[in-house]
């Protein structure tokens, strides 16, 4: 059973300062366009079944 939250502690809560990774991850979602990105490194992803002979068992 999950304990309940005090009035301070809810307030403190929303009161989350955001670290400069949160902050720059924020950002990134806000200004890549993921389609086009994901479209240009797709090429260059490794596929499943696509290892090199040697590494073969």
């Amino acid at each position: 059973m999950e304990q309940q939250l005090s009035y301070a502690d809810s307030d403190y809560h929303h009161k989350h300062q955001f670290t400069r990774k949160e902050k720059l991850l924020a950002r990134m979602e806000a200004l890549v366009t993921w389609q086009r990105l994901e479209a240009v490194i797709e090429p260059h992803y490794p596929k499943a079944g696509n290892t090199h002979r040697a590494l073969r068992s």
